[in-house]
C-alpha cells in the first residue's frame, strides 16, 4: 500500500533523493546532462530546500514498505493560486498510481489554502504533459526561462481550476 505523507524539514534530504534518482531518467532525452546536474543542484540544495521549507512550502513523500518511491511540493504563489513545484516518483514506481496519489494530496492541500487555482510548469518535451492533462490541467501559456549559466527551462504554465469555481 502506497502511503502519502507531509514531509518534516529532517526529511528533506529524501526530496533531494528521490529527485537526484529521477532527473537523469526523466529528463535525459529533454535537456543535456550538464544541465540536469545544474539544475539538481541548484534547486535541490539542502539549503534552498530548507529555505522553501521556512517559507512555506508543503512537501509530500509517497512511501511504500518504508521505501520512498516519489515526491511533491506545493506552494501559495499569490491570492487563489498555489503552485505545484516538484512532482517525481521513482522510474521504477512510475504507472503505480503514486503520481496521482501525490498530486491528488498537493492538490487537497491546494485547496484548504483556499487556492481556486493550481499551476505548474513543466518542459514541453515532458511526456509528463500529457499526464497533467489526463488530470485536469489546461496549457494557458508557452515560457522560456533564462535559469542562468546558459542553460533555458521551455515551459508549458499548466493550470487546474478547482472545483467550486
Amino acid at each position: 500500500m502506497i502511503t502519502i505523507t507531509q514531509a518534516s524539514e529532517s526529511q528533506l534530504p529524501i526530496i533531494r533523493q528521490i529527485a537526484e534518482q529521477t532527473w537523469p531518467t526523466a529528463y535525459s532525452t529533454i535537456i543535456s546532462p550538464e544541465q540536469i546536474q545544474w539544475m539538481l543542484e541548484w534547486m535541490y540544495n539542502l539549503p534552498e530546500l530548507t529555505q522553501q521549507y521556512h517559507a512555506g512550502t508543503l512537501f509530500f513523500i509517497a512511501m511504500q514498505n518504508q521505501e520512498p518511491l516519489g515526491m511533491a511540493s506545493i506552494s501559495p504563489v499569490k491570492e487563489g493560486i498555489c503552485k505545484l513545484n516538484k512532482l517525481y516518483v521513482l522510474p521504477s514506481t512510475q504507472k503505480t498510481g503514486a503520481g496521482k496519489l501525490l498530486l491528488h494530496t498537493a492538490v487537497q492541500a491546494a485547496a484548504q489554502q483556499h487556492a481556486t487555482h493550481v499551476q505548474l510548469q513543466v518542459n514541453r518535451a515532458n511526456p509528463a504533459v500529457g499526464f497533467y492533462q489526463k488530470q485536469g490541467f489546461v496549457i494557458i501559456a508557452e515560457e522560456d526561462f533564462d535559469i542562468g549559466n546558459g542553460f533555458f527551462m521551455n515551459d508549458y504554465i499548466m493550470q487546474l481550476t478547482l472545483s467550486g469555481e
